[in-house]
């Protein structure tokens, strides 16, 4: 299934928290699990919060994935599938 994994940043981290989080992203993209395929990454310009479209059996392969990232930034998981104008692939 394709997931796509929106992360956005909490505002009132400190700078420690912030680099953090940088070291976990760091981690992540150095491992990433067996069984999970990072298709695309983007991130907002103003680096508020990023957005992947991750492919994965279970959705709980992603929630474990962002659990170390939980005290940093809101996620949202969304089931997703292409469109190619109004037809559905």
């Amino acid at each position: 299934m394709l997931f796509m994994l929106i992360s956005k940043t909490r505002t009132d981290l400190s700078p420690d928290e912030f680099q953090k989080l940088g070291e976990l992203a760091k981690a992540f993209y150095a491992n990433i699990p067996d069984g999970v395929t990072l298709h695309t990454d983007w991130a907002a310009l103003d680096q508020s919060r990023t957005f992947a479209l991750i492919e994965t059996d279970e959705q709980s392969a992603i929630e474990d994935i962002q659990a170390p990232f939980r005290p940093y930034v809101d996620v949202e998981i969304v089931a997703v599938r292409e469109i190619s104008g109004w037809e559905v692939s």
